[in-house]
Parts: C-alpha cells; sequence; structure tokens
C-alpha cells in the first residue's frame, strides 16, 4: 500500500508537467522576449523555445535547479538573495527597453516572489529579515505578499508599469484559489491589497522592521504611489491564462487510483489555515467514515491540496507536509496509511517532499508530542523511516495529500 501511494504522487505530477501544460497552452504569435521566473521556469521556458525558436529571454531559477540546459539567473527561495535583485534590476531593464508594438511573453510560477526581488525603499538585508520572519509567523501566503508587494518596485502588477509593451502571461499555480495577483507576487497582474492592509500584517503578527514600518507608512498616508489597480489603463495590455493548477494534481492522483480500481474522493484544493487544525480535521474525518460511513463508504481514498500554514516557535526542522502528518498522527485513534508532499519536492527547510504514515510507525511508539513542540518534523519521521524524498521536481502545484480510510 505504501508503494501505490507513492506511485498516485508520482503519475500526479507526471500528468502535471509544466513542459506540456505549457506546450499546448502557447499563444500563437511569436514573442519579442520571454521572461520565465520559478520552481517550473526551465521546463515552461524550454517548451516556448522549442515552439518559437531562438527568441530573447530571461530565465530565473531557484539554487539547485536543472536549468535544462539553458542560460540562467540563480537565486534564493524562499528568502531572497543579491542574485534576486539581480535577476529582478535586469528583467526591468529588459521591459523598459521594449517598443509598444512588442510583444512579452511572461511564464511565472511559485517562487517567483523571492527570485525576482527589486526592494522599494528598504534594504536587501531588512527585506531578507522580514521575509524570514512572515514565513515563520504563520501568516497565510496572500498576507505575506500584501507586504513583499508593497516592498517592491517588480511586484504587484510595477512590472507591467514598467514597460510599454503587450504581454501575455502563462501560470503555474501554487496557491489556494489561484488568484494571478498571488502567484509569484503578481508581476504583471492589478493588485487588490494596499499599503495599509499590508501595514495591518505587520501589526496582526506583531512585527516591528522600521524601515519596513516607514514606507508602508508613507504609503499608507498617499505619499507612495499604490500597486497596479483594476481600473488602470495598462492592464489593456495584459491577458493571461492559468496552465496548471492543484486541482489538476488532484484529479491527475483521482484517475490513477480509479485505474488501478479503488474509490478516490478530492475533497478540496483550498484548504488553508494552521497545519495542526488541518490535520485535525482530517483525523475527525478519517474517523467519522470509519465508525460511520459518512459522508463516505469506505474503503476510499481522500484527497486534499492547497496550503497550511505552521507558527514556527520551536528549533527543529520541517515543513508544513511534515507538521501535518505529524498532527495527523498525534489526533488519528487508529493507525492507517497517509501521504503529505509539496508537489515543488522541498517542503519547508527539511530537504525532503514529504513523508508517509504506516501502521508500522504506529508499531515503532514514537511520542509526536516532543516533535511538535519543536517543530521538528523531520526529526521525527527520519527516526521513524518514512521520509519521502523526490530532489526538485520542478513544478510547484501546492501540497498533496492523500488518505487511505479502510
Amino acid at each position: 500500500m505504501e508503494a501505490l501511494l507513492k506511485e498516485a504522487f508520482h503519475q500526479a505530477l507526471k500528468a502535471t508537467d509544466p513542459y506540456r501544460l505549457t506546450l499546448r497552452a502557447l499563444p500563437p504569435f511569436r514573442p519579442d522576449l520571454v521572461l520565465a521566473v520559478g520552481k517550473a521556469a526551465a521546463p515552461m521556458l524550454r517548451a516556448a523555445l522549442d515552439r518559437y525558436g531562438e527568441v530573447p529571454y530571461h530565465l530565473t531559477l531557484p539554487q539547485g535547479q536543472d536549468p535544462l540546459g539553458l542560460k540562467a539567473v540563480f537565486a534564493r527561495h524562499p528568502v531572497p538573495d543579491g542574485e534576486s535583485v539581480r535577476a529582478a534590476e535586469e528583467v526591468l531593464s529588459l521591459l523598459k527597453a521594449l517598443s509598444p508594438k512588442a510583444k512579452v511573453l511572461a511564464l511565472l510560477s511559485g517562487g517567483g516572489s523571492a527570485l525576482w526581488c527589486a526592494p522599494l525603499g528598504i534594504s536587501l538585508p531588512e527585506k531578507q529579515a522580514l521575509t524570514q520572519a512572515l514565513l515563520r509567523s504563520g501568516a497565510s501566503i496572500q498576507e505575506i505578499n500584501a507586504v513583499r508587494k508593497h516592498l517592491s518596485r517588480i511586484k504587484g502588477g510595477r512590472a507591467l508599469l514598467a514597460t510599454k509593451a503587450k504581454v501575455h502571461a502563462l501560470l503555474l499555480s501554487d496557491v489556494p484559489g489561484d488568484d494571478p495577483s498571488v502567484i509569484a507576487s503578481g508581476p504583471f497582474h492589478p493588485d487588490p491589497t494596499t499599503y495599509a492592509e499590508a501595514l495591518a500584517v505587520l501589526d496582526r503578527y506583531g512585527l516591528a522592521f522600521p524601515e519596513a514600518r516607514e514606507v508602508l507608512e508613507a504609503g499608507a498616508k498617499g505619499r507612495l504611489k499604490e500597486t497596479l489597480k483594476p481600473q488602470d489603463p495598462a492592464l489593456r495590455r495584459l491577458t493571461w491564462r492559468l496552465v496548471g493548477a492543484n486541482l489538476h494534481l488532484l484529479r491527475a492522483a483521482q484517475a490513477f487510483l480509479r485505474r488501478e480500481g479503488h474509490r478516490a474522493v478530492v475533497l478540496s484544493d483550498r484548504f488553508g489555515g494552521e497545519a495542526r487544525a488541518l490535520a485535525r480535521f482530517h483525523a475527525e474525518l478519517a474517523e467519522t467514515i470509519r465508525s460511520h460511513g459518512v459522508p463516505f463508504r469506505k474503503p476510499l481514498f481522500l484527497l486534499s491540496g492547497g496550503e497550511a500554514q505552521v507558527r514556527v516557535t520551536g528549533k527543529g526542522k520541517g515543513g508544513r507536509n511534515l507538521e501535518f502528518l505529524l498532527a495527523l498522527y498525534a489526533h488519528l485513534e487508529r493507525p492507517l496509511y497517509a501521504l503529505a508532499a509539496d508537489s515543488d519536492g522541498l517542503d519547508g527547510n527539511s530537504g525532503a517532499a514529504g513523508a508517509l504514515l504506516t501502521p508500522e510507525v504506529w508499531e515503532k511508539g514514537l511520542d509526536p508530542r516532543p516533535f511538535l513542540e519543536e517543530n521538528d518534523g523531520l526529526g521525527f519521521f527520519h527516526q521513524v523511516g518514512t521520509l519521502l524524498v523526490t530532489g526538485p521536481t520542478g513544478t510547484n502545484l501546492n501540497d498533496f495529500r492523500l488518505l487511505l480510510v479502510d
């Protein structure tokens, strides 16, 4: 059964390969410039070059990812670095040089927020520290990006404002709800959030950061220009299409399991909130199905996606999927099989994609509570021997959770 869960994850990734998703969605015109950024940027760009031939391009990837033989800028993720700044400045320069007759193809995937970093009014060290604090605070991706967009010269539609060219964007979504303004912090899309809302995020999570606050407060008082808004005439130059999302990943796994003769249900692709609360919900649902056969008959597989948050208070290593599984193990009354992983192959700072729960984990009798206190999902699943290690997958379609209720 453990092999079946792993194969379902593998087949889902195979069915949602960014190269194929991009190739079938490319526009008929030959672009004058192709910009690709994010964890799926290399295969997306390779699809464009295979279709159009040699065209000018700029590729930005996370460090350690395969560029597929292409020239690339390698920057840090999830916290930006100097290469992130260099990449953003190069992209802005390329955009500014284009004429109104030029056509840009923008290939955007998750991770772009960190990979293109053009700080507005603050230093790079302040931006790095603030990003790290936001990631550890438990803030949602929408809240994090509201702050990042208002401290950037490229996010929140400002890349579109930097050029007179027409832009066609293809997006691979790693965010619940597939909001284009959130994917890679929406460099070409309108931003519904404001400076005041970004400032409220810092207040909500008790984050000081005086440099950032000074900028956000100035913007909230109207002394700085806002990000691109939905009514801006610049949007007449933008067209876009969503080419892949978390739901496609879940449905691909569902189709595979059904071909193998199993019943499988997709609960939702939009689960968010705190990882431990999400784990409690899944545990209670599984126990209700096992005990009463509602709302689904057993046996069946439960699939869910989205993106949970973790409020980091301990010193361990892990990610939201390891935290989810660790809490699920703590809440379940009886053993079951489960897999949770990040589709990009890297869950938090663990170095693993995720892990599995199997009946053998219960047999080992390891207490999950000390590991939860330290946010140390990596330590727990390393000890029980069920880490799922894939390396970078070259895609980013958010989280994948699979439970067998029998």
